[in-house]
Order: C-alpha cells, then sequence, then structure tokens
C-alpha cells in the first residue's frame, strides 16, 4: 500500500468513528468492544527517564471497568503477561456485574515482550498475535482502538486490525507539542508566559533565549522546554542573574547571544539522571521552546481535562491541581481533584476555547491544558496557557477509575463530581507513590493489609485504589487514587496509606 493509499484508507476508517459514537450514545447495552493498546509511543529517551516505565501499561487497568455494560467487550493488550491477581483486584472493584461474567467478555493478550520499545510496534511485528486480536474484536464495525498516544505506529495498527483510532490522527499530533501549543493559544487568545517557540536546535535556542532576555531585561531565568517530552522531565531551567554580570550596560546582542551560549552549559535539568550534554543532543533531535520563568509566592499549576468526541464536541471533563516537584517544581508527581473554586472555572472556560482551535482542526479524542495561577494579595488572578497534553496523562486515569466505578457524573456548572446517590466525591492521585523500603512488599500482601485496614474501596464509595502494583516489589513503587467527598479527607486517606505502607515496610525489616 502506497503512502497515499494508506492515509486514504486510514481516513475512511476514521469516517466511521462518529457513526459508530452515536449509535453507542443512543444505546450503551448494545455489543461493542474496546481494544486497549496502553503504548507509550513517545522518544525513547523519555520514557527511560521515568522508573518501572515497563509496569506503566497498567494504568489503562481501569479500561476493564468498561465491563460493567454487560454487552461491552474488552481486549487489552499489554507487553508481558500481567499478574492475574491485579487484574482480578480491578474486576472485583466493580459492583452490580458478577465478576465471572466480566472474564468471559475480557481477553488478556501479550507479546512475551519487556524490551523497551512502544508495545504498539511490539503488536506490528507478530502477525500471529494481530491474528487473535482480530478473532477477539469481532464484527470491527462495533469496535475501536484505546491508546495512550497517537502516533504512526497507532495508525499503523488501526489499518491492520480494520478498526478505527479512537484518537488524533497522528498528522494533527504536533498542536500538542511545546510549540504547538503556544500557536493554539495564540489562536485562542490565551495569555501565556513570553517566550520563543519552534527552536529547532542549540542554537536556535540561544538565538530565542537571548532576544528574550533582550526584550525583558529584569528576567532572572528561562525555562527550555523539550518538544515532545512529558511530566515535566524534558525542562531545564537556565539562570540568566550569573551571566548578566558579566555583560555590561548596554550589551550587543552578538555580546548577550554568546553569554546564553556559554550558560546553556550548565543547564539546570529537571531528570536527574541524564547529562547537559546529553540533554542539548535531545534538543537538536527534537527541537523545542524557551518562556521566561513566571515568578510569583503561592504559584499553582492547575490543569483542566477535556474531550473532544467524534462529532467534534467540546466536552470538560475535569480539572485538577497538579502536585509537582523535581529541582525546580515542573516534574509531575500526582494531582487533587477537584481544582481549587477560585480557578476552576475560570480555566475550564479557558480549556474550552483550546478545545474549539483544536476541534476546528480536525482533532479528537481526550486532551489536558497545563496553567500557571499567581494569586496576589488584592484576590486577583494572572493565569497563563503553558501547554496542551493531546493525549492520556496522569490525571486521565485516576477521574475515570472514579467514572466508571460510581458511575457518576461531572457538573460542568460547578466543576464538582457527583455519585448516582447526589453525594460529592474528590481525590488526591499519584503514580510516585515510592520509597526504597517499599522494594520486596508484594501486591498480595499490599491488597490483604488494605483490606484488614478497612481503607480499600468501599460501599458509599469512598477509599484507595491502587495501580502500578507491578511496580512494587521491584521498584519500590505505585499509584494510588484516594477517593473521598472533599480534597481534605481525601489527602488525609493518602497518609494514612503512606503510614500503612510505612509500618509494613518496617515490619519486614524486623523479620529479616
Amino acid at each position: 500500500m502506497t503512502p497515499e493509499e494508506s492515509a486514504a484508507a486510514f481516513r475512511a476508517l476514521q469516517a466511521r468513528l462518529a457513526g459508530q459514537f452515536e449509535r453507542f450514545r443512543a444505546d450503551p447495552n448494545q455489543p461493542y468492544t474496546a481494544v486497549v493498546i496502553p503504548s507509550q509511543s513517545v522518544d525513547t529517551a523519555e520514557l527511560e527517564k521515568i522508573e518501572g516505565v515497563a509496569h506503566y501499561e497498567e494504568r489503562a487497568l481501569f479500561n476493564l471497568m468498561l465491563l460493567r455494560r454487560p454487552r461491552q467487550r474488552v481486549v487489552f493488550v499489554s507487553s508481558k503477561r500481567l499478574n492475574p491477581l491485579v487484574v482480578d483486584y480491578y474486576l472485583h472493584q466493580m459492583r452490580g456485574v458478577p465478576a465471572a461474567h466480566a472474564r468471559r467478555r475480557l481477553v488478556m493478550l501479550d507479546c512475551d515482550d519487556a524490551s523497551p520499545r512502544p508495545l504498539t510496534q511490539k503488536i506490528l511485528e507478530r502477525p500471529r498475535l494481530l491474528a487473535r486480536i482480530r478473532e477477539a474484536i469481532g464484527d470491527p464495525h462495533r469496535a475501536h482502538l484505546n491508546v495512550f498516544n497517537s502516533s504512526p505506529l497507532e495508525r499503523e495498527l488501526s489499518l491492520a486490525l480494520d478498526i478505527p483510532l479512537s484518537a488524533t490522527d497522528p498528522d494533527l499530533v504536533g498542536y500538542g507539542s511545546k510549540t504547538g501549543s503556544r500557536g493554539v493559544f495564540r489562536e485562542a487568545e490565551l495569555r501565556m508566559p513570553p517566550g520563543r517557540e519552534g527552536l529547532r536546535d542549540v542554537e536556535d535556542l540561544a538565538e530565542g533565549v537571548a532576544e528574550l532576555w533582550a526584550e525583558y531585561p529584569d528576567q532572572e531565568r528561562v525555562v527550555v522546554k523539550l518538544n515532545d517530552s512529558f511530566s515535566g522531565e524534558g525542562n531545564a531551567i537556565l539562570d540568566l542573574r550569573p551571566l548578566a554580570e558579566h555583560l555590561g550596560s548596554n550589551p550587543s546582542a552578538a555580546t548577550r547571544r554568546a553569554a546564553v551560549h556559554r550558560g546553556l552549559h550548565h543547564l539546570a535539568l529537571e531528570a536527574p539522571d541524564i547529562g547537559v550534554d546529553a540533554y542539548r543532543a535531545q534538543f537538536d533531535h527534537m527541537g523545542g521552546v524557551c518562556e521566561a520563568w513566571i515568578e510569583g509566592p503561592g504559584k499553582r499549576s492547575p490543569s483542566a481535562q477535556l474531550r473532544i468526541n467524534p462529532l467534534g464536541e467540546v466536552q470538560s471533563v475535569s480539572t485538577h491541581d497538579q502536585v509537582l516537584g523535581g529541582r525546580s517544581g515542573q516534574v509531575f508527581l500526582g494531582a487533587t481533584f477537584p481544582a481549587e473554586p477560585a480557578y476552576r472555572l475560570e480555566i475550564q472556560a479557558m480549556g474550552r476555547r483550546v478545545g474549539e482551535v483544536l476541534s476546528s482542526r480536525g482533532v479528537i479524542g481526550r486532551f489536558g491544558v497545563d496553567f500557571l495561577v499567581v494569586p496576589y494579595e488584592s484576590g486577583e488572578l494572572d493565569i497563563y496557557a503553558v501547554e496542551i497534553n493531546l493525549r492520556q496523562g496522569g490525571t486521565t486515569h485516576p477521574f475515570n477509575t472514579l467514572k466508571l466505578l460510581t458511575d457518576g457524573t461531572y457538573d460542568e456548572g460547578t466543576g464538582t463530581f457527583y455519585t448516582t446517590q447526589g453525594q460529592p466525591r474528590a481525590y488526591f492521585a499519584t503514580d510516585c507513590l515510592s520509597s526504597p523500603k517499599y522494594r520486596g512488599l508484594m501486591p498480595f500482601d499490599l491488597l490483604d493489609r488494605l483490606v484488614l485496614e478497612g481503607m480499600s474501596f468501599r460501599a458509599n464509595e469512598t477509599g484507595a485504589l491502587f495501580h502500578l502494583l507491578g511496580c512494587l516489589s521491584e521498584f519500590g513503587k505505585l499509584g494510588c487514587v484516594c477517593v473521598e467527598e472533599t480534597v481534605d479527607e481525601a489527602r488525609a486517606l493518602y497518609l494514612q496509606v503512606v503510614e500503612m505502607l510505612d509500618t509494613m515496610a518496617s515490619e519486614g525489616a524486623d523479620q529479616r
């Protein structure tokens, strides 16, 4: 198939999505199959920055809760066979559906390949596995492909399986790059940090930073971002203050540029395990942006999550306050839902403006928009749009877990989630609950203790749920979603979970 024929075939497949969506929305109990491929099809160097990344496919296990719908089928494909205990843990969270009934509609397949490559690539290399997936799908006109992010690999898999991709066309994912985000924000007329985008390599970066510094001579720091990085680990800080000491009172453009060149050898990187030379090489390969570092006491980093359905309709999904860490507070560690009342509806509205621009370009699927909020004593807020994540992210699985567990609804008018009984729910979620002393703890022991302590998800639709359980014994790391009526109560439950894990680790040490 020529590239032109492939593109035409993919467009024809995608055209089926709208009709499938309308039919399923009218009758969610009709037979339908979701093929879940939790491949992180991104730059390998970016994946290597995440400890235990081989287990991150487990984050997509919330999709098993789609089996609450009595005629829904799920085909879940992973790199390696998942621990049956972990799968059972998710199936037993569903209320009103016997686990045996759900299991009959679940097909688990794997590549038996733990190599550090995108899962989708591994699937495409295995014709017999592709055949088993096709057999499990049944009617391709009642199925779609559910993915973490969209790349040419996912397009190829969509064509191989003859089912549409429930995500944006890979040709449009540039709107979610750091450079693309700034272009969309400009069109949506949103305020963003002063900066320069479309920087192709380190030479462009030096020129861009020098221009930005000349325009804002009192700027103390600049943030540098790789175009296609995520979770903040592709960011770095350039401190301009040491460079300014040697510039003089009225430096020429060439002098300023030379100072920046020297400074780029001393970037403060957010990712702890790579060197500046490796980062500069990544920038030469990937390109990126530079932006003025926004200063201000009490600065917050909320996000809005939205969805563009196959009909092109923009839907608000949720808002979160991000929990950030790392050297300069740019690495995503977790989030609380919902975001603070002072700005949640405003960032939701700004996110919708971004969605309208993306929809007009043909984008579909889930995406998030990150913001910076700087409060002032007067009560005024400065809000800056920072970047678009045109994929699933760290806030996708906790919110969908809450929604699928409770069958509740998000009230766009208040930015609050309500159960079917009309009770509000909030949560604290993280992928980074970790400690070296947790290594050696087994998933079974953790789940057993969770039940004994009464912290598992309860009939009143509160409690703690775990993910990334496969990371626990090897890396001492796992994820957790703590659901309560308020954010403060959810944080308190999270602290109880940490205390429980610390106690378990101490008990294990005493037994050695």
